[in-house]
């Protein structure tokens, strides 16, 4: 049976880490991740979680410490934010390289400069072509859950996988939730098996130089595996919906409007929240809009996003991240799903908040309503 309570999604999220059972956590303190990496001190300090607390000096060294571990064959844990996230960038590159499995939380927030410490998508965007799956939750519950998918995904497809939680939208209120029993997660998790490690007695070379054919193979390999992770990451969706009785799939429908509605919204991480506000009023008062957030952003599941949107005319899809002189991200990635459409609804570009500007369920209603006013060529900023 699983326990309710009460807990910050930043506790939610240590909660779901202990539950994993990991030998190794690393990590240098960031507002607002901070919150996660101290609960998990403390779990490890009173006993309640058996592992090796690793404590350093740098968000740099946070990344390289669990590299060495899960070289070494040890299921291991870190977390960061915004800059902290940024100063990782190159080790990213070395373990997804390596093919070595790993779950990081990243807590949403803004890149300086200018200094914020506020929510947005940015810092965890720019990191989208290091080779990390990348997946983004709207609920503290669903944070926690998916921390445990994730561990499964990972060390089944020898990947790294980013989890993404908005900056204090989630990390720092209060939710109700289920805590799973530690074995209700030992039989849909099992323990960690390396199919290869560090070890003195059978000698390995990890990411030694690759001539450029080997590497180019190695590369084109990487690419399949990812595409294919599409497949095992719905199968591992579906076997946790059939233990713990929650459904999530790489692209959820969250609102239906009726079945004149050729208007949808699309967005990820904790703004859906606000955008579910906004659809249910507006389908209540006679404009029809469906929405869907995006879970997974890698692999992109281009397949299901296409399936869910074939049919309508118009597509707004909030932004929370910006490539600069071309608009929103997300929306340069639904756009690319869409182009092989024979018929492609409108995409929408807008770009709703960056550093942390407060978005309402009435500005997404006046979006709606106004969306014959909205640029179909340029990145519309309100």
């Amino acid at each position: 049976m699983e326990k309710p309570a009460i807990l910050l999604g930043s506790e939610a999220i240590a909660h779901g880490v202990r539950l994993c059972r990991p030998q190794v956590i690393s990590a240098y303190p960031i507002t607002p991740q901070t919150h996660i990496i101290e609960t998990l001190s403390e779990m490890v300090d009173s006993g309640e979680l058996k592992s090796q607390y690793i404590k350093v000096e740098s968000e740099m060294s946070a990344i390289a410490a669990v590299l060495g571990s899960v070289s070494a064959g040890s299921r291991s844990f870190t977390a960061s934010s915004s800059q902290g996230l940024a100063m990782m960038h190159e080790v990213l590159h070395w373990f997804a390289g390596a093919r070595l499995p790993l779950v990081l939380v990243n807590a949403n927030r803004a890149l300086g400069a200018p200094w914020n410490i506020w929510s947005d998508q940015s810092d965890s965007f720019s990191q989208r072509d290091t080779g990390w799956l990348q997946i983004y939750c709207e609920t503290s519950q669903e944070a926690l859950d998916t921390i445990i998918m994730a561990y499964k995904a990972s060390e089944q497809l020898m990947l790294p996988i980013m989890v993404m939680i908005d900056g204090f939208i989630l990390s720092h209120t209060m939710e109700r939730l289920l805590i799973p029993t530690p074995e209700m997660v030992d039989e849909f998790l099992p323990a960690y098996q390396a199919p290869y490690q560090l070890d003195p007695e059978n000698p390995l070379t990890f990411s030694g130089a690759a001539q450029p054919d080997l590497f180019y193979e190695l590369k084109k390999a990487y690419a399949e595996t990812m595409t294919e992770a599409l497949t095992l990451i719905d199968q591992i969706q579906a076997e946790f919906t059939q233990k713990f009785d929650r459904k999530y799939t790489a692209v959820m429908r969250c609102q239906e409007g009726d079945k004149n509605s050729d208007t949808a919204i699309i967005c990820c991480g904790a703004m859906t929240g606000t955008a579910r506000v906004a659809v249910t009023n507006l389908n209540e008062n006679g404009t029809p809009v469906d929405l869907f957030k995006l879970r997974l952003l890698r692999p992109f599941p281009k397949d299901e996003l296409t399936t869910a949107l074939k049919d309508k005319k118009r597509v707004i899809v909030l932004n929370r991240a910006c490539s600069y002189g071309v608009g929103g991200t997300l929306s340069q990635e639904i756009r690319t799903a869409l182009y092989d459409l024979a018929e492609r609804p409108v995409i929408n570009d807008v770009m709703i908040s960056l550093g942390g500007k407060e978005v309402f369920p009435e500005t997404i209603s006046e979006i709606v309503r106004n969306q014959e006013q909205l640029s179909a060529s340029e990145c519309n900023w309100l």
